[in-house]
């Protein structure tokens, strides 16, 4: 196994984020992924007609996942992880195409949104540890002109992240402050997780 980690429970990341799976790679971590069959599009409409909050949708969505993972890794530690982008009451989804991540941005540009951040573990079907974090994050009042080249030089890495832009990337220019952990804001709050795992017996001190 990896780096100080046990054997028992196997870990298994119920996501198919390469991000997510790289931030777990970087840590030192042994684990295997799950690709979880979830409808998150209906899952965020029922929500929201519901009322329920951001928070909680991040949280039902991660457990979803992890459960997805532990039907097929039942003895295993599973980990499920989603993220909501929430700026001024709206939520904002991957964009389809790069004329909807021109929107995204535009609607983002000079204002602070959150990166609501969930994560839950389930062993054997049964949750035994969530966190949620939400980092802020400002971004610069942009001209539809810097849109436009940013789209055209992010290219397809657009789709792939919520809002439009990656700050591991070129997104990191259209921003003024970003507060929170990093890791959170990639779509994963790595150092709460860590704590857990230590407490849990899957790594050791």
């Amino acid at each position: 196994m990896g780096f100080l980690q046990t054997s028992e429970p196997p870990l298994v990341l119920a996501s198919t984020s390469t991000t997510r799976a790289a931030l777990l790679r970087s840590a030192g971590l042994t684990f295997e992924v799950v690709a979880p069959r979830v409808d998150e599009t209906s899952v965020k409409e029922s929500a929201k007609a519901e009322g329920v909050t951001a928070e909680e949708c991040a949280l039902l969505l991660a457990e979803l996942k992890a459960k997805r993972g532990s039907d097929e890794k039942p003895h295993a530690l599973v980990i499920g992880a989603d993220q909501l982008l929430v700026c001024d009451g709206a939520w904002f989804d991957k964009p389809n195409d790069g004329e909807e991540a021109k929107r995204q941005l535009a609607a983002l540009a000079g204002r602070t949104h959150a990166l609501v951040t969930a994560v839950v573990c389930l062993r054997s079907g049964v949750r035994v540890w969530q966190h949620v974090a939400a980092p802020r994050l400002t971004m610069r009042a942009l001209s539809p002109a810097t849109i436009e080249a940013y789209v055209a030089a992010a290219a397809e890495t657009v789709t792939r992240n919520v809002g439009g832009y990656a700050v591991e990337g070129l997104g990191i220019r259209l921003f003024s402050a970003i507060s929170g952990d990093q890791s959170a804001i990639l779509g994963l709050p790595l150092l709460p997780l860590l704590g857990f795992l230590r407490q849990h017996g899957v790594l050791r001190d």
